[in-house]
């Protein structure tokens, strides 16, 4: 599982121009899972199920 930083440097995700993350191969907006216990939230695509951590 990659960081949203390293997977945006490699061009597995980007930005749009409303600053959202999408997933470079489905252009899907990534889903934010936030559990309340953990250092990071988990970002999801809805469509291929790739996974991203976003650090706090």
């Amino acid at each position: 599982m990659k960081s949203t930083r390293k997977a945006l440097r490699d061009d597995d995700i980007f930005k749009d121009t409303y600053e959202r993350l999408n997933c470079a191969d489905c252009e899907k907006v990534l889903k934010t899972t936030t559990d309340s216990n953990a250092v990071f939230d988990l970002r999801t695509c809805p469509e291929c199920g790739t996974e991203y951590k976003d650090l706090r």
